[in-house]
């Protein structure tokens, strides 16, 4: 392992418990020694590069946890350095998939194997069991394969790690895993704030949380949720979390999530609007200085919400996530070529991972209905439990929209339902128009196909001629888009 970390150093361990022989690399002494302290005769700890890669049995097996981006190629410089053929090297951070690309084709032209894999679980998982979502091949999978599946977390005997296709399939995976996570952290959020307004009391809250965390979306976000809405400030001013600053931080794979999505014309809104609405809590300074200039907000009558509104707007909410997060790994496996297995991605994530819940096990179910499109809102069982807990989270925006309480990621997976279940947008028909109109874009009809152009400047009386004996040359090809 390069990298001992907290995460680096969890995961070490972990391996070492379950009986493997492991070395540890990292330049900070502190690091290395108390590594081999806390490990015991199985660990061995390194500050120098050369020492800690002749350690290592032939063909070696080295993993990197260090921050995405330019430190991984750092590392993998230094390391190339003492490698030999045949050596193999797993990145098992955050890493950007097409930075994973990257290095794959590099490293192979030096004779090495290098492989992206995605680790969720924080600290804790990595001590104790995380998901794992590794890419490459069938042969470097199964030569990792054991040691993998000997630290994995366990869901029915079944350990959660898995090869995610080809390539950056890992990496991608894992991606979007914290695209979902950020669009259910956002949700958790939003439905606290309202709560606030019924609920002013951060125990009855936490309670709550606690109940819903064992129901039906019940899970490790849902848990913690729990755990810090309850838990004390040291300085004994109430609860902890009233006090720590609304500035709500992230690392990127947000932002790569919904880059890719729009590249690959993937709607995914709720992943969209929790990674825009961090953006706006970091806008602290301004939102001080604005706060107060709309004036009275709650300026609708107050609706009365019971708490099971919240408990099924929110199951409503987090499933349209992990549909819209599915949906783009589905796209991104054609596109990418990755040869993803659904069912594979929805199993390693039933334990260990941040996004761990009980919502996984009927995404599961439906996952045959999604076979063609990867869309989950095709199977007639989901879609009748949606039917159930939509009119809840409507509600709960309606609440929430009169008392003033900013909920994107709430509104948008309610959008998002609706227009995927409305056959006919009439916006999006206007929006043909106005396309042709300022660029001659063209636009297509419902009654025949071809693109066509209208002269709008200059309207005419309808046709009498019928549709179909109009001349082929009044078809066109639309316009480069301006």
């Amino acid at each position: 392992m390069v990298g001992l970390g907290t995460m680096g150093r969890a995961l070490l361990l972990n391996m070492a418990d379950k009986g493997n022989a492991v070395a540890g690399f990292d330049i900070d002494p502190e690091k290395a020694h108390s590594l081999v302290s806390d490990g015991g005769a199985a660990v061995d700890g390194f500050t120098n590069v050369e020492e800690f890669v002749q350690s290592i049995h032939r063909p070696r097996a080295i993993m990197i946890l260090v921050p995405a981006g330019a430190p991984v190629d750092s590392v993998l410089k230094s390391l190339s350095s003492y490698l030999e053929e045949g050596d193999f090297v797993i990145d098992g951070g955050n890493s950007y998939f097409k930075d994973t690309d990257r290095r794959l084709k590099e490293m192979e032209g030096k004779g090495f194997g290098f492989m992206g894999m995605g680790v969720s679980g924080g600290e804790k998982g990595a001590r104790l069991g995380p998901s794992m979502m590794p890419g490459g091949t069938e042969v470097q999978y199964e030569r990792v394969r054991p040691v993998l599946e000997s630290i994995a977390a366990h869901h029915n005997g079944t350990p959660c790690v898995a090869r995610m296709g080809l390539g950056s399939a890992g990496h991608y995976v894992k991606t979007v895993h914290n695209g979902i996570e950020y669009a259910m952290m956002q949700l958790i959020s939003e439905v606290y704030d309202v709560m606030k307004g019924y609920h002013p009391d951060n125990t009855k809250c936490a309670e709550l949380f606690e109940k819903w965390s064992k129901g039906p979306a019940g899970g490790y976000l849902l848990e913690i949720t729990a755990q810090i809405l309850k838990y004390p400030d040291d300085k004994g001013k109430g609860m902890l979390v009233e006090h720590i600053a609304d500035r709500a931080k992230s690392k990127g794979t947000g932002k790569w999530t919904s880059q890719d999505a729009m590249d690959l014309g993937v709607p995914i809104p709720a992943i969209d609007a929790s990674v825009s609405a961090r953006t706006v809590s970091a806008y602290q300074a301004d939102r001080l200085k604005l706060d107060g200039g709309l004036g009275d907000l709650g300026d609708g009558p107050a609706l009365e919400l019971e708490d099971e509104t919240f408990a099924l707007a929110l199951e409503c909410a987090m499933t349209l996530a992990y549909v819209q997060g599915i949906q783009q790994i589905h796209a991104a496996s054609a596109e990418y070529g990755y040869g993803t297995n659904l069912a594979d991605v929805l199993r390693v994530w039933r334990a260990g991972c941040i996004i761990r819940s009980a919502l996984l096990d009927p995404l599961r179910e439906a996952l045959p209905s999604a076979k063609d499109t990867g869309l989950l809102l095709h199977d007639q069982a989901l879609m009748a439990r949606l039917r159930e807990t939509h009119v809840h989270l409507k509600r709960l925006i309606t609440a929430a929209i009169q008392n003033g309480h900013p909920v994107p990621a709430l509104s948008a997976s309610f959008a998002y339902l609706v227009g995927m279940t409305t056959g006919r947008l009439r916006g999006a028909a206007l929006i043909q128009g106005q396309r042709d109109l300022f660029g001659a874009h063209g636009y297509e009809r419902l009654d025949c196909d071809g693109s066509f152009h209208a002269d709008w400047d200059h309207p005419r009386q309808p046709d009498p001629q019928p549709q179909e004996e109009k001349e082929d040359s009044k078809r066109v090809t639309p316009k480069t888009e301006q």
